[in-house]
């Protein structure tokens, strides 16, 4: 799957800068979504998109489907279209909305510094602006990392929250990723001082060192957070994720409602790797009662 977001997904990064410049000048991700193929351009429909202004900015959306609303939230850099392989699927009996998060897609950016605080009360807001609350909520990497925010921080709006490579603290990566994005940080950085980038170059390493800057330096969430958290959740990872296995264990455990998905074979990008199970997995969990069998209670030891 291509990279849509010029120089990273999270775990996802360029080999070299003038790569990552070149992808630059291509134009936005929205823009890349528009030449697929795809029989329907997620993220740059305009038969879907709506606008709305929060905080001084304009937030891009779709909205596909009828039936019990599932809100999509997407990962570090992306954009409506990276849920390509769940929206044709999940609006067959639901209706989708997503939204492209503040500075990706076509949402405007308006600040110095991107926060989760940040782009999860936008995500408040926008549920807001649509009049909708208890609605079921599928967050993607940062997205999840959103979506666990909203369910802490704004537990009337969420119903079930599915959270796919999420995590906590920025440490919650492996080695290899968290390096890889102080290379490319120190990259950009120097890229940036370079006194004769045009001001469209400039302003893309700009935002792209705020993106950076969410994946290096944040989130903060204590994990004793997710105790309060009383809907329930499942949590899903790649078993070759960038986000450590136990890291992802412990966010299963503390949760109290919670169930646990890791897809054999895939990494962070599951949602796109394997869309057939993914899909299959999280529509299960939204559709489906609740339940949190007990091996204790199978009798084996009576």
């Amino acid at each position: 799957m291509s990279i849509r977001h010029p120089i990273v997904r999270f775990g996802v990064l360029t080999s070299t800068l003038a790569a990552a410049v070149m992808l630059l000048a291509i134009g936005s991700a929205a823009a890349a979504e528009g030449n697929s193929p795809a029989a329907v351009a997620y993220g740059n429909n305009p038969a879907a998109g709506r606008t709305f202004v929060h905080d001084g900015n304009t937030f891009y959306y779709e909205t596909y489907g009828s039936g019990r609303p599932i809100l999509l939230i997407h990962g570090n850099g992306e954009s409506i279209g990276s849920f390509k392989e769940q929206i044709g699927v999940f609006s067959r009996h639901h209706t989708v909305v997503a939204m492209d998060s503040r500075g990706q897609g076509k949402s405007e950016l308006g600040t110095d510094r991107l926060t989760y605080e940040l782009m999860t009360e936008d995500t408040n807001a926008f549920l807001d602006h649509l009049k909708l609350d208890h609605v079921d909520v599928l967050g993607w990497s940062d997205g999840g990392i959103i979506g666990l925010m909203l369910a802490i921080h704004h537990p009337d709006k969420v119903a079930r929250l599915a959270v796919m490579g999420a995590n906590l603290q920025p440490d919650a990566a492996y080695p290899w990723a968290i390096d890889g994005i102080a290379r490319v940080r120190a990259r950009l950085t120097e890229q940036l001082a370079h006194a004769d980038n045009p001001k469209p170059l400039q302003l893309q390493l700009q935002l792209q060192l705020q993106l950076l800057d969410l994946e290096g330096n944040q989130p903060h969430i204590p994990l004793a957070d997710l105790n309060g958290v009383q809907i329930p959740v499942l949590v899903m990872a790649g078993d070759r994720d960038v986000i450590r296995d136990d890291h992802t264990l412990s966010m299963f455990h503390a949760l109290p409602k919670s169930q646990l998905a890791i897809f054999p074979g895939t990494t962070h990008m599951a949602p796109a790797q394997e869309p057939a199970v993914f899909n299959a997995t999280t529509l299960k969990f939204f559709d489906s009662p609740f339940a949190m069998p007990d091996s204790k209670d199978l009798g084996w030891f009576d």
